[in-house]
């Protein structure tokens, strides 16, 4: 099974906040991850990104794939 960094959603209606996991390619969006790894929130100016850098290299070593916008945070945060 592939393993996937992407996003999940909590937050309010009309107020999102998401959550950077890393989770099997195969669950639902807000199905149970196997890791947090950071989060992203779209509502402060300038939006905020925060993340463990050390559990993002082991996911990535283990073959984890980062959804586009999960990539593009990334490369945000850094």
């Amino acid at each position: 099974m592939a393993i996937t960094l992407r996003l999940t959603r909590t937050g309010t209606k009309k107020r999102p906040f998401y959550r950077i996991v890393a989770t099997e390619s195969a669950t639902r969006r807000d199905g149970r991850p196997l890791e947090f790894i950071g989060y992203y929130n779209p509502m402060t100016n300038p939006a905020e990104v925060k993340f463990d850098a050390e559990k993002v290299k082991k996911w990535l070593d283990l073959g984890a794939e980062p959804s586009d916008t999960v990539k593009s945070l990334l490369k945000k945060g850094q």
